[in-house]
């Protein structure tokens, strides 16, 4: 990939993004401040009759979520309604008045009216949801919006931690604790609103939406729109189950660090630190290894990582050392709890490389008018999935299952759904084949690729120089390509499957198979019609001696039904590699022909308007990028 873009961390100096992402930051970190010092103070400090300490986290966890199941879907019509920096401001001056109000029920020791604030947090929390993933695509490219979401996400999960450790540090502090609590909750919120008057007018989608307030009707009609959508609504399924995932493993760890690893509250904190450094890790590594594309084929490398790592969790959990309760400095001094915290970095890390990509998915896909309202959709299923695994761990747990079984079952349950997954949608997979290809057996090098467009109708035209060529086309764009293919392709073993896959389209010679041929030519017209990428390879065949071949007129006949610009694009340096057809004509006859990483390239040109195409001039133009 080109190397001219500046990385993710440059949106932090820019106004259409540092703003914002301060904005949440202080957001997720005043909430999280604000309930763990809530939950210390009623399991620790105060006795309440009627809210036991061991039920104390629950119900608090509990009023924080119920919010997003009542009002989500009017805060995603909201979004998409009004101007999402205005709503932004309104929301950070609410999140004023709740601190307020917070911050006397911590000085008077009124738990009623602490447990209010945790779900008008909630409520704030609900509205904030759609505007931060609706905010993103506005003012972002394609290209900038798997780095920004790394980002938002890396700074979320911090603030959750930065959060949880300092309102546990402030509460603690004798006879002043929830003073300090009161004025540091009062104090990130005034913070927050000074940041949200920076962030740039964002306008609304859809302005002259009524807002429908029946929460019941209004979810259901969020979840339809999302519906539309296949590879959208799969993705929200699929990052609400990371959330399920996360769940059990986050509401685990207090009783997984005293009772399976014997250590104190410190371990317990080492073990949110380590899931929370591996959830940044992995999202910021997302833009790295994606280049800058919303490269979804790294979902299934986190879906396998999250079950691996989960899976070996359990083992490493197995038969360690009781006796007295470990502090940190013990619990760190042995070998065998070492394994535990890899796990615990590397299964969240993997969540990290699965859930960016499908935010990112989402974002680009869904249409801008109710991008909200789908996003709403998505906060909605989160909270069902979590309460869920709540209801799931629990009954394990009663059933008599330990916790590091409870992590086993979660690793099983997590490859049985992301296969269902990837099978319903399987661009996942496809993109996953074409990124190990494109990274892990050649150095792919791609230029031009901002000429392929990332919405609207084009042709992606390509010289054609071996069996993978597709693939790696695949993972040169931005966005899906439907392939026009020879009909003999599709009889190749794993090749043949992944291009049915694909959806590619098979073509045979007008004399060999007519109604194949003009089947084709329909399938084309109706692919550029509907908005789609189109792929074709205007030689006819795979090059047999590495020369640009002569380029057929087929691309003529499409382009008089259905005119689209057609991007000229060159594959360098595929001949003579195991792929391509170097053995006296024949192919894949010796794997390590050229070795492994060998240098590969996808250059792409500028587009050439329909009304300018003929063969001759597409052929001129991918030899040139050829020669590059």
């Amino acid at each position: 990939m080109s190397t001219e873009h500046p990385s993710q961390f440059a949106l932090l100096s820019q106004r259409r993004f540092a703003p914002f992402f301060w904005t949440q930051f202080l957001g997720a970190g005043n909430d999280n401040l604000f309930k763990f010092a809530f939950t210390v103070l009623v399991t620790y400090q105060l006795q309440v009759a009627w809210l036991p300490a061991d039920l104390a986290g629950l119900a608090i966890g509990a009023l924080f979520i119920l919010p997003f199941l009542l009002f989500s879907a009017t805060s995603g019509q909201l979004a998409d309604k009004h101007d999402k920096a205005r709503l932004i401001r309104f929301v950070k001056w609410l999140e004023i008045a709740i601190m307020a109000l917070a911050g006397w029920g911590f000085i008077a020791q009124q738990v009623a009216v602490l447990l209010g604030c945790v779900f008008l947090m909630g409520l704030h929390s609900t509205l904030f949801g759609p505007v931060k993933y609706a905010y993103l695509p506005q003012h972002l490219g394609e290209r900038e919006l798997t780095g920004g979401n790394g980002l938002v996400e890396m700074g979320t999960f911090v603030a959750i931690l930065l959060g949880n450790v300092a309102g546990g540090l402030l509460i603690a502090v004798p006879g002043t604790g929830p003073q300090y609590v009161a004025a540091t909750c009062f104090g990130l919120a005034v913070l927050g609103r000074l940041t949200a008057q920076q962030v740039p007018a964002s306008p609304a989608t859809d302005p002259a939406l009524r807002i429908q307030w029946n929460p019941f009707t209004e979810t259901w009609r969020n979840l339809a729109l999302a519906r539309r959508e296949v590879a959208v609504f799969r993705s929200i399924l699929g990052i609400s189950w990371m959330w399920f995932f996360g769940a059990v493993f986050l509401s685990q760890f207090p009783s997984f660090a005293k009772e399976v690893l014997h250590g104190n509250e410190q371990v317990a904190s080492l073990l949110l630190v380590v899931f929370s450094v591996g959830i940044g890790a992995g999202s910021l590594l997302c833009e790295t290894l994606s280049r800058r594309h919303v490269e979804i084929g790294l979902v299934p490398v986190g879906a396998l990582g999250m079950s691996l790592f989960s899976i070996d969790l359990y083992f490493a959990s197995r038969g360690l050392a009781g006796g007295s309760t470990h502090t940190l400095a013990s619990f760190v001094a042995q070998p065998g709890h070492w394994r535990v915290l890899a796990d615990l970095l590397l299964l969240s890390l993997c969540a990290g490389l699965y859930s960016v990509p499908m935010y990112a998915l989402i974002q680009l896909r869904a249409q801008p008018s109710h991008r909200a309202r789908i996003i709403a959709a998505n906060n909605i299923l989160n909270a069902l999935f979590m309460i869920a695994s709540a209801v799931m761990a629990g009954g394990l747990l009663k059933a008599g299952y330990t916790i590091p079984q409870v992590f086993l079952v979660t690793g099983l349950l997590n490859a049985v759904v992301s296969f269902y997954i990837f099978m319903l949608v399987p661009e996942y997979l496809l993109r996953f084949v074409a990124f190990v290809l494109s990274r892990c057996i050649y150095r792919f090098r791609v230029s031009g690729d901002e000429h392929i467009p990332s919405q609207g109708a084009a042709i992606v035209a390509a010289n054609h120089v071996s069996f993978v060529d597709a693939i790696l086309l695949m993972a040169a764009s931005p966005r899906p390509i439907v392939f026009i293919m020879d009909h003999r392709i599709f009889r190749i073993p794993v090749l043949g499957w992944l291009f049915k896959l694909a959806r590619a389209i098979p073509i045979a010679p007008q004399k060999e198979d007519p109604a194949t041929y003009e089947r084709a030519f329909a399938e084309a017209e109706r692919v550029l019609r509907e908005g789609d990428l189109l792929g074709i390879f205007p030689e006819g065949a795979i090059t047999r001696d590495g020369e640009l071949q002569e380029f057929k007129g087929g691309i003529m006949k499409i382009l008089a039904a259905q005119p689209a610009p057609v991007v000229p694009v060159a594959l360098q340096n595929l001949w003579g590699s195991y792929f391509s057809r170097v053995e006296r004509g024949q192919a894949m006859v010796r794997p390590f022909r050229r070795g492994m990483f060998s240098a590969v390239g996808v250059v792409a040109g500028e587009p050439i308007a329909a009304a300018e195409m003929s063969p001759a001039l597409l052929r001129e133009r991918v030899a040139a990028l050829l020669a590059r």
